[in-house]
């Protein structure tokens, strides 16, 4: 979604980011005063950053697993790419850290005492818990800004909707303050020259390995992309490259560590080996996006644009995360592009991270099921179903609407920092809506409609964990509180849910109508009531998840990744 246009950008993809010697947003504005810079100097003055009370049990939330796929059908210029891509990979992770916490990430880290809270910190990209609503862990530090790195932290929203900005809504620029205080923007290219320029270069630099001529091409032109902050040509060629047993996912792509106004994006990177065989089962079904757009619930003139039919949908092994992709929970599943006029000449190209997703299903998604669903419904909880809901979640991006009908400009213009979260909802019901409809076409031969549906409801308990503050979380808690209050499913007295699977099908039809059409009308004001009255976690739900803590289940996963644990 975006104005500007939109990278690699859509996936339930995300990005992380380190950082050391680079030059942070605002470090690079003398001028700018804001609490950021008061943390700053704060921590500077503490020798030693201490874990804040309460936060003990935190700490132990990731479970490790090492990033690992099967090289052994590469050939040594491949192997030789992978380890180049690694290498830029690793200057986006840099580059969010700047975007997330100015402080820089080396001194930051060395000052934390515990080694324990020293790892938290780096799997958050900060001083911040990401999955627990950016509460802050350590001493010293205030609320994390909902513009993060990406704004002056003293800049009220009525100083940036009155302003007359360039690039105002702009993906790639920072706003900051120039030296008599007024806002300005700043391109990426230009704040983070140095590194960006190392970057584009390694992309070249791997481009000479490449054995397919269309990956290449696409390497050199994302490079140039990243020199110019002009990213839509890289996407075309993105999209037009079909063949490659390697990929690689990279820039500045998500907007959601912009919870200011969504319009940013944040640095990423993601390095991954195509799995041939999975990969072959999936590509029937984006063939299906027209014919199931027709007939989506809503009134016609929601669904009158017509999606890519040439998008194409495949299953990798994740061998890299950076950036945005990496902080906090992790991406097991990529939509792109995010940019609109990309999607609708080109559609997307959906990307399903299996062996990151096998991971989080036999660490979380099992145990959690045995805690909280009842007994006769457990049997229903399969790798399948959580496999086919995250795919069809991000396959769901490709249909609706993109821009308003009542010429608000894009649905991401008129919903501002609601459009992410309202997006992801939007997903997660039409991707169940697609689940069903297939299995009734015959397209879908595998599992049953109750797999699905209870895989869903033990997937809400996993998602709901990562906290209500994000996108993915608030559009998790509307989506529980819809169900519940339609009857989808319900609780026993021992603390055990069951779905209604026929009631299920009637709440996902109705959802979807309504967000549909609060996407086409770009209705700010119904959607923010959405969000505020629905998307919280309430007390017996709180009581519920506490359970799946003392049970001692995992919330997410962390990686042991790189070239060396790859034999690169």
């Amino acid at each position: 979604m975006s104005a500007p246009k939109l990278s690699l950008s859509k996936l339930s993809v995300i990005c992380l980011l380190a950082a050391g010697s680079l030059t942070g947003c605002s470090d690079n504005n003398p001028t700018q005063k804001s609490d950021s810079s008061a943390q700053t100097s704060q921590a500077a003055s503490t020798t030693k950053l201490q874990l804040l009370e309460g936060f003990e049990d935190r700490l132990n939330i990731y479970k490790e697993v090492s990033l690992t796929a099967d090289l052994s059908h590469l050939s040594d210029n491949q192997k030789k790419m992978l380890a180049l891509l690694i290498d830029a990979s690793k200057i986006m992770d840099d580059l969010f850290w700047q975007q997330a916490f100015s402080k820089d990430k080396a001194s930051f880290l060395a000052s934390i005492e515990n080694e324990k809270a020293r790892q938290f910190a780096e799997f958050n990209y900060g001083p911040w818990d990401r999955l627990d609503g950016d509460k802050v862990f350590l001493t010293n530090f205030n609320a994390k800004a909902h513009g993060a790195e990406f704004y002056p932290h003293d800049m009220s929203k009525e100083e940036f909707e009155q302003s007359n900005l360039t690039d105002k809504e702009g993906l790639y620029s920072l706003v900051q303050r120039n030296s008599e205080g007024k806002l300005i923007t700043v391109a990426y290219s230009e704040a983070y020259n140095d590194s960006i320029t190392r970057a584009a270069a390694i992309l070249e630099q791997a481009a000479t390995f490449a054995e397919d001529k269309e990956f290449a091409n696409y390497l050199i032109m994302r490079a140039n992309a990243m020199r110019t902050d002009n990213y839509q040509a890289s996407d075309f060629a993105w999209m037009d490259m079909k063949n490659n047993p390697i990929d690689v996912v990279i820039g500045p792509i998500e907007n959601y560590e912009d919870q200011l106004y969504g319009y940013r994006a944040a640095f990423e990177s993601y390095v991954l080996i195509k799995d041939l065989a999975w990969s072959e089962k999936l590509a029937k079904y984006a063939a299906y996006l027209p014919e199931l757009q027709k007939e989506l619930p809503v009134a016609k003139k929601y669904k009158a644009e017509v999606p890519g039919s040439d998008a194409d949908l495949n299953a990798y092994d994740v061998i890299y995360y950076a950036g945005h992709s990496n902080a906090g929970s992790k991406t097991i599943a990529i939509n792109l592009p995010n940019d609109e006029e990309v999607q609708l000449k080109k559609g997307t190209r959906r990307l399903q991270l299996k062996n990151a997703m096998r991971a989080k299903f036999d660490a979380i998604m099992q145990p959690i099921a045995a805690t909280l669903i009842v007994p006769e419904q457990r049997e229903h909880v399969t790798f399948n179903g959580f496999f086919a809901n995250t795919m069809f979640h991000e396959v769901a991006h490709g249909l609706g609407i993109k821009n308003t009908i009542n010429n608000k400009g894009t649905v991401r213009q008129a919903l501002k920092e609601h459009a992410s979260a309202l997006e992801e909802g939007k997903a997660d019901i039409l991707g169940l809506y697609m689940i069903r409809q297939l299995l009734e076409k015959g397209a879908i031969s595998e599992g049953v409609i109750e797999d699905y549906y209870t895989t869903f409801m033990a997937g809400i308990f996993r998602s709901v964990r990562f906290g209500a503050s994000s996108a993915h979380g608030k559009a998790n808690m509307v989506r529980f509180n819809y169900f519940q209050e339609k009857g989808a499913f319900t609780r026993n007295e021992q603390g055990l849910y069951s779905v209604d699977y026929d009631k299920m099908s009637a709440a996902i039809d109705s959802l979807s109508e309504l967000i549909l059409t609060l996407q086409g009308t770009g209705d700010y004001q119904g959607v923010a009531e959405l969000v505020n009255t629905k998307g919280i976690v309430s007390k017996v739900l709180a009581e519920d998840l506490a359970r799946l803590e003392t049970a001692n289940i995992p919330v997410d996963i962390n990686f042991k990744q790189g070239k060396q644990v790859l034999g690169l």
